[in-house]
């Protein structure tokens, strides 16, 4: 079974954010970048299919020089190769830029089945794998938490949840699958892993490579264009709740709820 996984690289989710001068991104100075973490549950149900079915499992991201970080830390858990689209006309591309350069490097690629965080944790929007799918003329399945596949390796039950139920889905392959929290738990990569990563194949396409014309991609090219950023209110001091018994305190908190919050 060939498998693809998806890749995306963001900021830590410890790391403090900060607008940039322009308003429109995020300063990168000094930001830790890792894994998104919706795209290793893919990662992580990759290798387990592997596991049980053989085949290869390889993982391509977009983005500049530093991705291959996150993408030898995929090679590191058992992934067996990498491909990493790096362009400098890709810089500030959307949704719609990622989904096309990376639909233009798999389309040529063996594969039965490809994992994709459902989002990622920076801008949010969960609308790659849908666009890359449509693009690839393949089935979509959004948001699994179970993946069942078929001992012949042709076919899969996908769950997902829906309004507090189970929605079991069946999809032939070839096909993508997105991937969430509760799917499975992403294992770590050892030291031997990241030894043997070290070696793994990891190759580089820029969109010329591709067959891709820069002027498709990038700021100018956006659909969706950020006008402006800004930080969230910030939130007022609170109050501590004076009183010798819980009695007066009760009291002095459904009086400041009343005067002050007016929410009873």
């Amino acid at each position: 079974m060939n498998i693809i996984v998806c890749l995306k690289q963001v900021p830590d989710t410890e790391t403090q954010i900060k607008i940039a001068a322009d308003g429109k991104g995020i300063a990168t100075d000094d930001i830790k970048w890792v894994m998104n973490p919706y795209d290793e549950f893919g990662v992580e149900e990759a290798l387990k299919l592997k596991e049980k079915f053989g085949g290869d499992v390889t993982v391509i991201g977009l983005g500049p020089k530093r991705v291959t970080e996150s993408i030898r830390t995929a090679l590191a858990m058992g992934a067996d190769k990498g491909v990493l689209i790096v362009d400098d006309a890709l810089q500030g591309s959307d949704s719609l830029g990622v989904a096309k350069a990376l639909a233009a490097a798999i389309k040529d690629m063996p594969h039965d089945l490809i994992f994709a965080g459902q989002r990622a944790v920076d801008e949010d929007l969960g609308v790659v794998g849908a666009f890359l799918a449509e693009l690839l003329g393949i089935p979509h399945v959004a948001l699994a938490v179970k993946v069942e596949v078929a001992e012949d390796g042709k076919s899969a039950r996908v769950h997902r949840p829906v309004e507090g139920q189970t929605l079991v889905v069946e999809t032939p392959f070839p096909a993508l699958i997105t991937t969430q929290k509760g799917l499975n738990e992403p294992r770590y990569a050892s030291l031997p892993g990241i030894m043997k990563a070290k070696k793994k194949p990891l190759a580089e396409k820029s969109l010329a490579d591709l067959g891709l014309d820069p002027a498709g991609f990038g700021e100018n090219a956006r659909k969706l264009k950020i006008v402006k950023l800004t930080p969230p209110p910030e939130r007022k001091a609170g109050k501590t709740i004076e009183g010798e018994t819980p009695a007066e305190k009760a009291a002095a908190l459904a009086k400041l709820l009343r005067d002050e919050a007016k929410v009873i």
